[in-house]
Formats: structure tokens, C-alpha cells, sequence
């Protein structure tokens, strides 16, 4: 099996990253930093994001696997003492037998970026976000082409399934199973007076719908797909659907999704 770790670069990440290497080794892996199929994450879910944006080019032919030593680590399913134990699992060699690892695939979020300057496309596994630098910003929200609203407020953020689990939900958004592919918009402190009206609730689209959301002034705005920011003074307008595209992880032992969400905001 070829595999590459990525971690956090904190020293017991670090100490991880050196024990998994050595597993690995002796058990036959082969380290491949061009054309893996896992990739380990071994971190927090900022670790799992990096990764995932590392090797957003081979998304369709790799998956993921996240060792925790962070914060929450959602998208993790293995501890810091569990490494010889997946290991073995990677490798067939556990107690319980050979285990072909059961791959599960979450829906991602495909955005087209048109400004002045030029058009840009993004893959996000959590969200996107659109912030002003100045102030509240002013946009006009449109769901399949036809005008939805006009938006004043600190922003809008639109998530994934598994991504509502994270910035969406602290802005009063749904969690939504990630099976069910859909884009969640969600406002980020809207402004609602006799001039602008907005829902003022977060709204789910199917994958056969899209959003598009313009700039309706001059104004210096943040982009923020995932952990990466990018600052825009030219921005005309953004395209958000559900991507034909998946995010592969591999499963080696049950974790479901509900269970993830219990342990990781009550347990």
C-alpha cells in the first residue's frame, strides 16, 4: 500500500508522524508522496483540511484517514495510542482478520470566482465564507438565476454536509447528514430594515441547484475556502453548487455519522 502522513507540526504530531513511518516500514508500506493511496492526518480537522487541499488534484484517487491530537477532530477516527492498531488494520494484519477498509465518500462544494481581473474555481471540503474587510458588505443573492435577495451584514457562509458540523452550526445552521448532497447557505449577522430583507434563516439547495451571489458595490472582501483566505477588491460575482466531485475516507472499523456528531459537541 502506498501512503503519506501529513501532521500538524506540533512535537507530539511530530513523535506520531515518526512511530506511523516506522510501522509502516516494517510492515511493507510503501511512503509516497506523489501518488498515495491513503493519506494520514494526523492533527486536528485544520490538519484534515490542509491535507484534503494538498492533494485537492487527486481527490478521486486517494482517501483519507485522520489520527486525533487536536482541538475536535471531527473528521478523525483513530487516537494518538491507536497507531500499531491501524496500522495492522492498513495492512490486513488484525486481530480480527483481514479488513477491507469501507470507503465512505461526503459531498464537496465547487466554486467559480469571476472578477475583474480574471475567473478562478475552488473545491471546499467545510465551507466558503464572504466577509467585508471595511465594514458589512452588499450583495444580491440569486438561487437558479432568478433574484433571491439583496443582503446587508457581515457576510454569508456556505457549507457542506459535513461541513455543517462546523462554522455553519455556530451561525444557527443545521447539521446535515452527509448523504444528503446539499449546499447550506447560512447569513452571517444580516441587517434587516425597510431597505434590506433577507430570510434570516440558513437555506438547504439540492445538487441540481446553484447559487450565485454579486458584489453590488465597491468594496474590499475576504474569501475564505476552508482555512485558506483570499483577500478580493474586484470580486463580481460567485457561482456555489454541490460538485460532481467526493472526498474519499477510509473506514476501518464503524463510525457513524451521528455518532461522530454525539462524541464531538455532548460527549
Amino acid at each position: 500500500m502506498r501512503y503519506y502522513v501529513l501532521d500538524r507540526g506540533d512535537q507530539l504530531s511530530i513523535d506520531l508522524s515518526q512511530q506511523f513511518h516506522k510501522l509502516a516500514e516494517a510492515r511493507g508500506m510503501q511512503l509516497d508522496a506523489e501518488t498515495p493511496e491513503i493519506v494520514v492526518s494526523i492533527g486536528g480537522d485544520g490538519t484534515m483540511l490542509h491535507a484534503f487541499h494538498t492533494f485537492i488534484d487527486r481527490i478521486s484517487q486517494l482517501a483519507f484517514v485522520g489520527v486525533h491530537t487536536g482541538h475536535l477532530g471531527f473528521y478523525a477516527d483513530w487516537q494518538a495510542d491507536e497507531l500499531p492498531a491501524l496500522v495492522d488494520y492498513m495492512c490486513g494484519r488484525s486481530d480480527a482478520g483481514a479488513r477491507r477498509a469501507k470507503i465512505v465518500k461526503y459531498p464537496l462544494l465547487e466554486l467559480e470566482i469571476h472578477k475583474k481581473s480574471g475567473t478562478t474555481s475552488h473545491i471546499a471540503l467545510n465551507e466558503f465564507t464572504l466577509k467585508g474587510i471595511d465594514g458589512t458588505i452588499v450583495i444580491q443573492i440569486d438561487i437558479n438565476d432568478e433574484t433571491f435577495e439583496m443582503f446587508r451584514g457581515d457576510g454569508i457562509c456556505i457549507s457542506t454536509p459535513s461541513g455543517s458540523t462546523a462554522y455553519n452550526k455556530s451561525l444557527g445552521g443545521a447539521m446535515v447528514h452527509p448523504t444528503i448532497e446539499a449546499l447550506q447557505i447560512a447569513e452571517i449577522a444580516s441587517i434587516n430594515n425597510r431597505v434590506f430583507r433577507t430570510m434570516g434563516s440558513p437555506l438547504l439547495l439540492p445538487k441540481h441547484h446553484h447559487c450565485d451571489i454579486f458584489s453590488c458595490k465597491e468594496q474590499r472582501l475576504m474569501l475564505t475556502v476552508d482555512h485558506n483566505n483570499y483577500p478580493i477588491d474586484d470580486l463580481v460575482s460567485v457561482r456555489c453548487q454541490v460538485s460532481d466531485k467526493k472526498v474519499s475516507f477510509a473506514r476501518y472499523r464503524p463510525f457513524p455519522f451521528w455518532n461522530r456528531v454525539r462524541s464531538s459537541f455532548l460527549v
